[in-house]
């Protein structure tokens, strides 16, 4: 059993300063530890001494057993045990699961992914799917619930600072996220947060966001959903519905919180029914069941005629989806997220042409994200990463208490 800590009000600030500092350097010294934090020697070295002892620090061999030590005293080294406990991040999708099991410096472990069926979805078998993926995925890194300090998990309905999402007139919202929080509630931290504000997350910390204070990383696969961050903070909203999209069902030349591949693929199947695609086009030539957006965005970037007129109307559709955030929010950028990302520069240069030139505030600029579709799984990660950075030696403690 890993010792056990004070309180953060009773136990020295040392503590923390020297594990934040750990958290973010490869092998450091006292002397390292000192001018980083302003500790004194004797403080920097005591603090070090506690963090072993609790098992989230190990000693390295000094300078002289490495052999690059001269002559002198050797100084002692130190680093984060990285390997002491783990980080979950989980996508819990409409159709798709993903859950990725990492070290305390996000570094993968592991990954296992599920497909709903949905026609027999319900919060119950959701709910059973999601914690079974988790737990696979723990096994598969040869780890168990005990070695999790947090999980971060995404759903596709809007998330209060509870956890809990509100109900929906079709009960929608309340089986995309069936009491998640009290699923993972044996982890020393289980948040559950909206997708789009975790790809928010990743945007911001290593995708196209990085650097940027007021953004918005827009998924648009099958749904539109905004994560939405304004002068460095995520915004959440009295019942977590920053950035749910039902409003532009009253937006003329929107019309439905429809993503971009959603739209392509309506759109396509339409022009068919209609006779209104040219005969032996390669659009033309698809069977109704291949006829899905990634289909009709990769016809279009192949040359395809028919394709490209429909990706110039999705066009259309995303700047003036746009346009509407950027007056709502005011961001410096606006990214495309999401496994659709991968196939919409046609969609965007369409896009970025169609934005209009006569708005009260300047455009945002709009760009494609490279994260692909496991841009949540990251921000998941990345959300739980900071999450112990901040408190880590209390989670280890309720951890240890388990």
């Amino acid at each position: 059993m890993t010792t056990l800590l004070p309180t953060t009000t009773s136990r020295p600030a040392s503590l923390d300063t020297v594990l934040a500092y750990a958290w973010d350097v490869a092998g450091f010294t006292a002397t390292d530890a000192m001018e980083a934090t302003g500790l004194t020697r004797t403080t920097a070295i005591d603090a070090m001494d506690s963090l072993v002892e609790l098992g989230l620090l190990r000693e390295l061999p000094n300078a002289r057993e490495a052999g690059a030590y001269r002559k002198g005293r050797p100084a002692r080294r130190f680093e984060l045990r990285d390997d002491a406990a783990v980080l979950i991040g989980v996508d819990a999708g409409n159709v798709h699961v993903t859950a990725v099991v990492t070290d305390l410096r996000s570094r993968p472990l592991s990954t296992q992914r599920r497909t709903l069926e949905l026609d027999r979805d319900n919060a119950e078998t959701r709910r059973g799917l999601i914690v079974s993926a988790v737990d696979d995925a723990l096994a598969d890194a040869s780890k168990g619930r005990g070695d999790v300090l947090a999980i971060y998990a995404g759903v596709p309905a809007p998330v209060n600072e509870h956890g809990r999402s509100p109900k929906h007139p079709d009960g929608f919202w309340e089986r995309m996220n069936p009491d998640l929080v009290d699923a993972f509630a044996w982890a020393p931290l289980a948040r559950i947060e909206n997708d789009a504000s975790l790809a928010a997350v990743a945007e911001g910390t290593v995708g196209a966001a990085v650097g940027c204070r007021d953004y918005i990383a827009l998924l648009a696969g099958a749904r539109l959903g905004a994560g939405v961050v304004v002068d460095g903070h995520l915004l959440r909203g009295r019942h977590g519905g920053v950035g749910e999209m039902v409003a532009f069902d009253h937006v003329d030349g929107v019309g439905a919180a429809d993503g971009l591949g959603t739209r392509a693929a309506a759109w396509a199947a339409e022009a068919a029914v209609r006779n209104e695609l040219a005969p032996g086009s390669a659009l033309a030539s698809l069977s109704p069941e291949h006829v899905d957006g990634r289909a009709v965005l990769e016809l279009a970037a192949a040359g395809d005629d028919d394709a490209r007129r429909i990706v110039l109307r999705v066009g259309a559709v995303l700047a003036r989806i746009v346009s509407v955030l950027g007056s709502m929010f005011d961001p410096e950028r606006v990214v495309v997220s999401g496994a659709i990302s991968a196939g919409v520069d046609e969609v965007v240069a369409a896009a970025r042409r169609a934005l209009p030139t006569d708005l009260d505030l300047p455009a945002p600029d709009l760009v494609i994200s490279r994260l692909g579709a496991d841009v949540v799984a990251t921000g998941a990660v990345a959300a739980a990463a900071t999450a112990v950075k901040q408190q880590g030696l209390d989670l280890w403690s309720m951890r240890s208490r388990s």
